[in-house]
């Protein structure tokens, strides 16, 4: 396959959200290459317009770009995406969904798009905005072995970690489950603080003595300490909603294989009271507030 890419003189990117903003700006600012991106909103674009990014619409992507970079917010909008990019795609073009998307739907796209001659990889990303922004991301690739060679030098401008996780869906399947894990250590660190305050022990104290033991984690150091110890749960960071819809998607491979995944299964019956409760926009981590109200 990767003899019949084309080489990548333009690349297209289409969403600027929290994540695809940084990213893409990381790629015009280093790699070399002129970049054409797409939103719906005019803010994002008109920042990026500093690093010499270009506004164009998916359809003229699809006639200009070798390569295009997806980052949107659920399977719908991918779908939607692909439906404009589609007719105009040619061959040896190469489409990457940065995205979490659905496993089968992920292979679906990619079987449809092999079939006539056009790449696609999923390289969904993983760690915080803040990482987007020093473009130190870890991005977890699901690709064919040349079709990785191709695109892992551009991913590398907005991630130090690229793994290539094996054929398309991959990606996919090995970011599920990092999320999976997060939302399950969040909820029971939540618990510890529920637990320890109501023997005596406050949040100030728990968390930094426990991070000096076998319990310390990501997790504690980021969701605990940075939002849990001050309440501070934020909106336009990773979501509630967010997460429901990253779990879900996990919880679809524990059905397919099935595997009962209660921890999962229970993560998600708190996520979803959290957004009965008012929190739907807030940054996940809130579900303390409903661990430990």
């Amino acid at each position: 396959m990767q003899n019949d890419l084309r080489p990548i003189a333009t690349i297209g990117f289409i969403g600027l959200g929290v994540m695809g903003e940084p990213m893409c700006g990381h790629l015009a600012r280093r790699a070399g290459r002129p970049v054409l991106a797409h939103d719906l909103r005019r803010e994002p674009l008109e920042r990026l317009g500093a690093d010499g990014v270009m506004a164009a619409p998916p359809h003229e992507m699809a006639r200009r770009c070798d390569l295009i970079l997806l980052s949107l917010p659920n399977a719908r909008a991918v779908q939607s995406v692909l439906a404009e990019l589609e007719p105009e795609l040619q061959a040896g073009q190469c489409v990457v969904d940065t995205s979490t998307s659905p496993v089968a739907l992920t292979r679906e796209i990619g079987a449809r798009l092999a079939a006539h001659h056009i790449a696609y990889a999923d390289a969904p990303v993983a760690r915080t905005r803040e990482a987007a922004a020093r473009g130190e991301l870890s991005i977890m690739v699901g690709a064919s072995e040349p079709v990785f060679t191709h695109i892992r030098p551009l991913l590398a401008f907005m991630g130090t970690d690229v793994t290539h996780c094996g054929a398309v869906g991959c990606g996919q399947v090995v970011k599920l489950l990092n999320n999976m894990l997060v939302f399950q250590n969040t909820h029971a660190l939540a618990e510890a603080i529920a637990l320890g305050r109501r023997h005596g022990v406050e949040p100030q104290t728990l968390l930094p003595a426990i991070a000096k033991g076998s319990g310390d984690s990501f997790v504690l150091r980021s969701h605990g300490m940075k939002s849990m110890l001050p309440k501070v749960f934020p909106q336009r960071a990773f979501s509630t909603r967010y997460a429901m819809k990253d779990l879900s998607y996990a919880l679809e491979l524990a059905d397919a294989a099935g595997i009962d995944v209660p921890g999962a299964r229970l993560a998600m019956q708190r996520l979803e009271e959290a957004e009965r409760q008012g929190y739907g926009d807030d940054y996940h981590p809130v579900v303390l507030k409903v661990i430990d109200p």
